[in-house]
């Protein structure tokens, strides 16, 4: 299941969790490869429920670095999830993760 709201997925978990589930989550920035399909092996196995989720996040790139270029294939990635059996998808968008927007001014005297 495709999920790109942090309310649907919370409730997701929320229904999880009623049903005694434990819950496994693997984070990845999306254009999977074979590291991030043993991490969800490893989370099947331990987890009743397992997340993946797929967020490329426009702050781990630091000005200069070309985030527009970083690898996304998310078609892909959802083909790959759903045949190594993973529930949830969770994969929003950077609106949702950060819907307002960020301003932190650091003044050093």
């Amino acid at each position: 299941m495709l999920e790109t709201s942090i309310a649907g997925l919370r409730q997701s978990l929320s229904d999880a969790r009623r049903q005694g589930k434990s819950v496994g989550f693997v984070a990845t920035m999306g254009y999977l490869h074979a590291g991030h399909l043993a991490l969800v092996e490893a989370a099947k196995a331990a987890c009743g429920l397992v997340v993946v989720s797929i967020f490329v996040n426009p702050l781990q790139f630091a000005p200069g670095e070309d985030l527009a270029r970083y690898p996304r294939d998310l078609e892909r990635d959802l083909g790959m999830l759903s045949q190594a059996g993973v529930d949830i998808v969770f994969a929003p968008s950077e609106a949702e993760m950060y819907p307002e927007p960020m301003a932190t001014i650091v003044s050093v005297p």
